[in-house]
């Protein structure tokens, strides 16, 4: 597990996260950064570092369009040069800390790791579902932090046939595994389809969409380098007619609800590196049913987070068991289903060659 990525976008917080009145601090790609909020609203990204004795600037204030060293008051503005030392009119030379490009976009904050030149907006996944009035978004809050290193989470998201082993209380059934993927690659892209047919609902797709009977249901996943992941899940009474490989859009429904008709979800991840053994995970669902319902809303909230919580404990072990193994290293045993993983691993390391 090499370096990282370095031109290309990361989720630093959520929107809700940064405010004008106090800083946050959140570490990326081994980078200690400071979030705050000038007083137009727009997020600004600084090292985490004053340059005078290097207390981080996260232990300061924000006052007004500056942020203010919590230990001599030096004042740093969104560029990061210091414009103002107490006690003193000449600000030495020098007198800077570095900043990043930052976009606030589908609830995230957004913060460009590389050379600030070659920010570009268009290198975004297309979350507008977070923004679509016709669909109801809860977001993962807090983000978890989880001691593992982030292609773990990559490998996880591409891989659902998990869900028959780790989450049979809520979001799995043991027949997953036996339905094949389809996967197909674009030039930063990975793509998993599986449809399990005529088969018995999850626990909470029959609870979600009062289902009793036999259910044809669609799991999608999609990983853009580095690790923006995708997922689209849902499903329809059996007798669709789907077969493998086909596009959810050809079935999905524009809209259900717990009547057994159907329905469809979201669930857009954003995996950041925080060091080479730990991440930042930004999750969100959106939903095209029961849309103004506050009671689903804390549904999703509450038993999604559960359900993430068990990837969570996985996860952990298996990079507590890695750093075990550290002194020897094991090598790995690779099944089928970890095609689109190893196809997303390798666009990776292809992408950070290409940059250096």
């Amino acid at each position: 597990m090499g370096p990282f990525l370095k031109n290309t976008w990361y989720a630093a917080a959520w929107n809700h996260e940064v405010s004008v009145d106090s800083p946050l601090a959140r570490r990326i790609l081994n980078e200690p950064l400071v979030l705050f909020r000038d007083t137009a609203g727009k997020v600004v990204a600084l090292e985490d570092r004053c340059c005078h004795r290097h207390l981080p600037l996260s232990q300061g204030k924000v006052l007004g369009d500056v942020l203010q060293c919590g230990y001599h008051g030096l004042e740093f503005d969104a560029t990061g040069n210091c414009v103002a030392v107490p006690g003193q009119t000449r600000v030495p030379p020098g007198s800077r800390v570095r900043s990043w490009p930052v976009i606030e976009k589908y609830q995230y904050i957004w913060v460009w790791m590389g050379d600030a030149d070659k920010a570009d907006e268009s290198l975004l996944p297309d979350w507008h579902v977070m923004d679509d009035p016709d669909w109801a978004v809860v977001k993962g809050d807090p983000p978890f932090q989880i001691p593992c290193h982030y292609e773990l989470f990559n490998d996880n998201l591409l891989d659902l046939s998990h869900l028959a082993y780790v989450h049979t209380k809520n979001i799995g059934t043991v027949a997953v595994p036996d339905f094949p993927i389809v996967t197909t690659k674009t030039a930063n892209t990975v793509r998993m389809i599986r449809w399990i047919l005529d088969s018995p609902p999850a626990p909470l797709y029959a609870h979600f969409g009062g289902f009793t009977d036999n259910i044809d249901r669609w799991q999608y996943a999609e990983a853009m380098v580095p690790s923006f992941n995708t997922v689209r899940v849902g499903c329809l009474p059996a007798g669709c007619g789907a077969q493998p490989g086909d596009h959810p859009d050809n079935f999905s429904p524009k809209s259900g609800g717990r009547n057994a008709q159907g329905f469809e979800f979201y669930n857009l991840n954003a995996i950041t590196p925080e060091t080479e053994s730990s991440t930042w995970y930004f999750y969100a669902h959106s939903r095209n049913f029961a849309q103004d319902d506050p009671n689903m809303d804390e549904e999703f909230r509450h038993e999604l987070r559960a359900a993430f919580q068990e990837d969570v404990d996985i996860l952990a072990a298996q990079q507590m068991n890695m750093a075990r193994h550290a002194h020897d290293p094991k090598d790995w045993v690779d099944i089928n289903v970890d095609g689109p993983g190893l196809a997303l691993r390798k666009m990776v390391v292809d992408a950070i060659s290409a940059e250096h």
